[in-house]
């Protein structure tokens, strides 16, 4: 059921973000009060804009093994064995959950789940709905599960600008704003963060522009460890056009004949790795951005791709908006930021390092994608550890919200939320696209630091946000001298093994970042 927020709240769990991984978390709470939050409309955040499909172990040929081996051998090391083995393990099962509350993914002649492969899997084991339309099924499915789920309560348009904790430290509530401007106080035994990624700050971008971060902001100023900030994995096919978001151009193109060429028409891929068109993504973006700096149009040829209009129509008509037709030929692409490997510290549960707070989704770092994602990961990810976090809570015996909620140390209510200056913004935006983009060097990150301290001494919320969470990318940027998966330094080009650990990064008392190495992984992941 839906209701129009006002100004106090309560539930025995809340979850903040309706995108697959909270939609997944409210699902699975059957047995608790469940109070949803969402900065926009239900599900009308990137999950929404997902072209990529979900990977699952579930063709004849394939096994979680495979799939996890897979996952690890694009993660450049950091990736968690243990992890990635239970959401390749656990991934057929929660494909079929969706199957169960109606899922329409394409399927074969013969009834079966009809798979594609895409870049980094040795496998066919990408499922699809309607072409390149798999986040807008899954919003389909779970959002309206989510409405007809007596235990749950939405509550739309409200923008959370601080989590609140109790005297003993646990996090047990949020406050925000309605689209009023209201305060809105949510009372809650424990909260779940769901709020998506960062791409949003950055000038290029695939993603919404709400997803600037915010869930990392609120989960650091509480204490919490966020990991892994450096590894911001961009696309490398989005249609290089004059629009924000930028449209997506899905790997899926390419795992069906898509091809990558130059004015030329040159397959320049080959001279970055074997696979060409199907190397890992950061490979491909890698040198998609610097074909592009050394002056050369990239463009990606769909003309390959068997049945193009009829197997992806939505693709086609994006096309066609921009005045490009793709069965002509090629149209331009370039790399966008599109997914945020790193995020609030969670153990296998989805359990953050303060007690009261778990988080799943691309705010969370569980450690599946280490330093750069497999493809159509990210889905099977939300779906798994949503889930997980749910059982979690499930067999948990949760406190009672409490009658007085705080603000967590140094935060205010008054300075919740409001109206954001949108030339500082745009700044924000173009420094992190030059300084903190696909190829970064000491120097730039550098001088992105001192402006953005720059800009953290003059900005207001919620703008204060974004920077804060841009420094915290940045200083962990800035530590990593080394180039690893989606992390370039032209700087420091090579892998160095003495970096295969993670960087936690937290906040101090005054709000600055502060940065400090993990213990070194093993070097066999």
């Amino acid at each position: 059921m839906t209701a129009p927020p006002h100004e106090q709240l309560r539930a025995e769990v809340l979850v903040i973000g309706s995108g697959a991984a909270g939609l997944s978390v409210a699902l699975g709470l059957g047995s608790h009060q469940v109070l949803l939050l969402t900065d926009g409309r239900l599900g009308d955040g990137a999950t929404l804009h997902a072209q990529g499909g979900i990977a699952a172990a579930v063709g004849p040929d394939d096994t979680g093994r495979l799939h996890a081996a897979d996952t690890l051998a694009v993660g450049g090391g950091l990736s968690d064995p243990h992890v990635v083995e239970l959401l390749t393990a656990e991934g057929p099962a929660s494909l079929q959950r969706l199957l169960e509350r109606g899922a329409r993914f394409e399927r074969t002649v013969g009834g079966r789940l009809a798979t594609g492969r895409e870049p980094g899997h040795r496998r066919s084991r990408i499922v699809h709905a309607g072409g390149a339309s798999t986040g807008r099924e899954l919003v389909r499915v779970l959002a309206g599960a989510v409405e007809a789920a007596p235990w749950v309560r939405v509550v739309q348009q409200v923008s959370v600008g601080h989590l609140a904790v109790d005297d003993h430290g646990r996090v047990c509530g949020a406050w925000g704003r309605d689209a009023a401007g209201r305060v809105v106080s949510c009372a809650a035994g424990s909260v779940v963060l769901a709020t998506g990624g960062i791409g949003g700050l950055f000038d290029r971008t695939t993603n919404p522009a709400r997803a600037v971060g915010r869930g990392l902001a609120l989960a650091a100023r509480t204490g919490a460890c966020l990991t892994d900030l450096e590894f911001v994995q961009f696309h490398p096919t989005a249609f290089d056009v004059d629009t924000v978001p930028l449209p997506l151009l899905s790997e899926i193109l390419r795992g069906e004949g898509a091809v990558i060429v130059d004015q030329d028409g040159e397959r320049f891929l080959f001279d970055a790795h074997p696979d060409g068109e199907l190397a890992p993504r950061d490979v491909v973006a890698q040198a998609v951005w610097r074909h592009r700096a050394r002056g050369h149009d990239v463009l990606l040829d769909l003309r390959p791709v068997r049945q193009l209009t009829q197997r992806f129509p939505a693709i086609v008509g994006s096309c066609r908006r921009h005045e490009l037709d793709p069965t002509e030929r090629p149209v331009p692409v370039t790399p966008a930021a599109h997914y945020h490997m790193g995020g609030v510290v969670v153990d296998e549960h989805g359990r953050s390092s303060v007690p009261g707070l778990w988080a799943c989704g691309e705010v969370a770092c569980t450690g599946v994608h280490g330093a750069n994602r497999l493809a159509s990961n990210s889905l099977l990810e939300a779906l798994v550890f949503g889930a997980r976090v749910a059982h979690d809570l499930t067999a948990m015996t949760l406190p009672l919200p409490v009658a007085d909620l705080r603000p967590a140390p140094g935060q205010t209510v008054a300075a919740t939320a409001g109206t954001t200056d949108a030339d500082a913004a745009a700044r924000l935006r173009r420094l992190m696209w030059e300084h903190v983009g696909v190829v970064r060097d000491g120097a730039g990150l550098a001088d992105a630091g001192r402006r953005l301290q720059g800009m953290a001494e003059r900005c207001g919320s919620p703008l204060a946000d974004q920077v804060t969470v841009a420094r915290m990318v940045v200083a962990a940027a800035l530590a990593r001298r080394e180039s690893r998966g989606a992390h370039q330094r032209s700087d420091h080009p090579r892998c160095d093994p003495a970096w295969q650990r993670r960087l936690v990064v937290r906040l101090d008392r005054a709000g600055e970042p502060c940065v400090a190495r993990g213990a070194r992984l093993d070097a066999a992941a």
